[in-house]
């Protein structure tokens, strides 16, 4: 590690330069003596204090939130008189000139406007409208009252977003279908869905299963991003914030239980350790009970087992510098993951080879008639530790009109599993145990802010370094009924006593890796209504690999024949690969303001996806392995997007984007009948398109009905794929591959949407003063391909959702609702996987079915 990562002092010589001379960096300021201004925030009408309220000094960051009492404090150096920016939800904003330390303000309701919301994605805060980028915006109460307490279920309220997992570390998440292979993961391949938590990147797709811990907001940025984030993704990026560590004591505390043993607790305290430095601390914990019972072991699993914490440290020495130390860890212990067997296919195979006549001849059947019974048959018991955290360091400093920022993080992932890969109770491929470990060390030097009265903009550095390895092996083990899935003649050499007893295969490799890139992107005003902005990007990334995969087990024999029979199932292979490319792209788009409501855009971009490599094992042909396909080309991407965000009334806002996304040499997964490349492998399909429209907006009907909704259409196919493996149902045909052209990509609905509605108002409970509230949401997606190759038995229906809450926020700071999720029970999957050997069975991976509970919260 020490010789693998390089050392990063950036950051460490910034804390240097705040701690040592911190009159030095002040000085460009007229010495300041800090005063407190406090006052109360009031509803105009009824003179209720506010809660939540939001005051800052205009022109500066320094701000705040009123408390239960609608009263709040900001200490500053600035000299009275000066203007109060003060804003509530529901409430017009308003500026006050203040010239006393302490006072008195009253809001009006507004009935019919909207606020705005702010988005930080490039860089700098704006207002999400003005902004030439398709963005989702969640905030973290939202996401707090729906219950999505991780990116599965954020996928529900935002459509164009897609999250695929068997377990933690086989997640796949995209947005607009694009991003990550469809399937197992494969580790030798790089996400093209950045996600980012407090501007540091996660590179392992396991990061995106962690329970979020109190987040403040959530931006989804939509299409390619490589000249504003550090690492450069081809679908798109998550920009998660969580809270800051504050100067003014707040903590929040909530508990929530609900049916299957749900039990959820967090909590966070922050508040001021001295004049200059303050902290938070962040607490989550998740448990529930398994969702499926197996009859073999006689347990629950698919569980939930998850706790998680966070520690910040803001230290602000001037009003220019802020300083922010993070550190985090969360263990997840589930008893799963395993999965029913949803359906059965015939293959080509003679009919010996069909998988109902393999289990006849070995005396068993499956001891449920549908998935849905939530009942399965595992012969091997379950788990899927899965333990993820890091250090990092911000470092923001205020130089001129824009701010210099450095970014220094080290991440870790653990990942223990154990599964059973036939989704049987027979002994044949009992054992699936891919543990390992991941280290990454980044490093992100960026400069934002404004050139002149014309142009502003963002330059960086990034440097990425990963160590990603079998910790210490992977192992995959077959037993003692093998050799009937296996059997592929009617030799009696087959029932050879013992032949696939424990037999297996070890595997270990690793991989280092590098990507160092710089980029920029301007925004230049021609007019006040015409902008253009121009990005490029340079990006140079290295993968050294070697793979050792070491046969075990089984009948010791020198029999040829026999031999043979093994080496069909399993055999050893080894190969070491050592790829690098560079490459630029960038982006040019165009942006015209028509007014203040209407803001129109056109975006051309061009972006990779690194090279990948193949760390899954290697098909074979006429006893060969296919060396040649250890590595796959890197994506080129080409990508254009016009849109144009409307407010067509001071209370709705309307927003339309088409895109249109070209990919050369898509990097897809794809499946052989080859036991011992059970996860599947990786090539490259010659063209992909992915066409579509999107349509999202929100209306206040009036300070106590909101309205919000999203609709996607998105059409994705293989334009040039000649060589894709065969589906499922021609396994065992005159033909391995075939050409799949024109055929759709896995994980698309071309149609998918989201709507909700929030209803608010006044009353009392149990004597306290407050907000009664309502929401309900639907979210709907129609037909989808669950595999690399079309198949017409793995596409999955389309279903619909919906979820619901209804609670009460007192002015004391108690919240209280009661809510429920998928409340028409519906049964439906996520996902169709078929099992190693393509005997025929396909395991489902099921929705969750009706839940629902109660949450009680108090903040102050």
């Amino acid at each position: 590690m020490k010789n693998f990562f390089p050392p990063s002092l950036i950051s460490l010589l910034f804390v240097a330069v705040s701690a040592f001379f911190p009159s030095y960096l002040s000085a460009q300021n007229t010495p300041m003596i800090n005063a407190t201004v406090s006052g109360k925030i009031l509803d105009a009408r009824s003179g209720t204090p506010l809660i939540g309220a939001t005051v800052s000094i205009k022109g500066t960051t320094n701000g705040a939130a009123t408390d239960v009492n609608g009263e709040f404090a900001l200490i500053t150096g600035q000299k009275l008189p000066f203007i109060l920016l003060v804003s509530s939800v529901g409430y017009l904003k308003k500026e006050v000139l203040i010239s006393d330390s302490k006072v008195e303000i009253k809001l009006e309701e507004s009935t019919n406007q909207l606020s705005d919301v702010v988005v930080t994605s490039r860089r700098r805060q704006e207002a999400v409208q003005d902004i030439p980028i398709p963005i989702s915006v969640i905030r973290g109460v939202t996401v707090e009252d729906q219950g999505a307490f991780n990116v599965n279920r954020l996928k529900e309220l935002v459509p164009t977003v897609q999250f695929y997992a068997s377990n933690a570390r086989n997640t796949t998440l995209n947005i607009r279908g694009l991003g990550s292979t469809y399937g197992l993961t494969n580790d030798g391949i790089d996400p093209g869905v950045g996600y980012y938590v407090d501007g540091v990147y996660y590179a392992r797709p396991a990061a995106t299963a962690l329970d979020f811990i109190d987040i403040d907001q959530v931006e989804v940025l939509r299409g390619p991003q490589g000249t504003l984030f550090g690492k450069n993704t081809t679908a798109g990026a998550f920009n998660v914030t969580s809270r800051a560590p504050s100067f003014d004591p707040t903590a929040s505390f909530e508990l929530s239980y609900g049916n299957y043993g749900y039990i959820q607790a967090k909590a966070s305290i922050s508040g001021p350790l001295s004049k200059k430095l303050a902290a938070r601390v962040s607490f989550v914990g998740t448990q529930r009970d398994g969702l499926l019972y197996n009859t073999r072991t006689q347990t629950n699993i698919n569980d939930i087992n998850n706790i998680g914490v966070r520690g910040q440290f803001l230290y602000k020495p001037t009003d220019k510098i802020n300083i922010t130390f993070i550190a985090d860890v969360t263990d997840q212990n589930p008893v799963g993951y395993g999965w029913p067997v949803a359906k059965v296919v015939t293959t080509k195979r003679a009919a010996y080879r069909q998988f109902n006549a393999i289990i006849a001849d070995l005396n068993y059947q499956l001891p449920y008639q549908s998935a849905f019974e939530r009942t399965l048959d595992l012969d091997t018991p379950s788990k899927a530790g899965n333990e993820l955290g890091g250090l990092s360091l911000n470092a923001d400093f205020k130089i001129g009109k824009g701010t210099l920022t450095s970014t220094t993080a080290w991440r870790y992932w653990k990942w223990d599993p154990l599964n059973d890969r036939d989704y049987t109770g027979l002994n044949s491929f009992s054992i699936s145990a891919g543990t390992s470990a991941h280290d990454q060390f980044s490093q992100e030097l960026r400069y934002s802010g404004q050139i002149n009265d014309k142009i502003s903009g963002v330059i960086g550095a990034f440097g990425l370094w990963q160590d990603l390895r079998t910790d210490p092996v992977h192992t995959e083990e077959a037993g003692s009924a093998q050799w009937r899935f296996a059997q592929s003649s009617t030799s009696a050499l087959w029932k050879t006593p013992g032949l696939f007893d424990n037999f297996g295969i070890k595997t270990t490799y690793g991989i280092k890796s590098s990507s160092v890139a710089l980029f920029a992107q301007a925004d230049w005003a021609i007019t006040d209504k015409l902008h253009i902005l121009p990005g490029i990007r340079y990006n140079n990334d290295t993968k050294k690999a070697n793979y050792s995969r070491v046969t075990y087990g089984g009948l010791t024999t020198t029999d040829p024949a026999l031999l043979a029979l093994k080496n069909g199932v399993y055999s050893n292979q080894t190969f070491d690969i050592d790829a690098s490319e560079g490459n630029f792209s960038g982006q040019l788009t165009l942006q015209y303001k028509f007014n203040k409501n209407v803001n129109a855009f056109g975006t051309y971009s061009l972006s990779y996806k690194p090279i990948g490599i193949n760390v899954g094992g290697l098909p074979t042909a006429s006893g060969r392995v296919l060396t040649e396909l250890a590595t796959v080309k890197p994506e080129a991407v080409s990508h254009v997007e016009f849109g144009i965000k409307t407010k067509p009334t001071s209370n709705s806002v309307l927003n339309v984007v088409f895109h249109n996304t070209d990919i050369k040499d898509y990097q897809t997964q794809v499946q052989t009948p080859e036991p011992g490349v059970n996860r599947g492998y990786l090539a490259n399909a010659e063209q992909v398109r992915v066409i579509g429209l999107e349509i999202d907006g929100n209306i206040r009907v009036n300070n106590h009905v909101t309205f919000t909704g999203a609709f996607a259409y998105t059409d994705g196919k293989y334009v040039k794929f000649t060589n894709a493996p065969v589906p499922i149902e021609e396994v065992g045909g005159d033909r391995a591959f075939k050409d799949i052209s024109g055929g759709v990509l896995p994980g698309i609905s071309k149609y998918a949407g989201s709507f909700g509605t929030e209803l608010t108002g006044r009353g009392n409970l149990l004597g306290l003063k407050g907000n009664f509230f309502g929401g309900l949401d639907v979210y709907y997606r129609s037909t989808f391909s669950s595999s690399p190759s079309p198949s017409q038995f793995l596409d999955i229906e389309g279903y619909a959702l919906v979820n619901s809450r209804v609670g009460f926020r007192a002015s004391n700071g108690i919240s209280f609702f009661v809510w429920g999720r998928n409340l028409g029970n519906k049964d439906y999957y996520e996902q169709l996987l078929v099992a190693p050997g393509s005997a025929g069975q396909i395991g489902g991976i099921l929705g969750d079915p009706r839940t629902y509970g109660v949450t009680l919260r108090y903040t102050f």
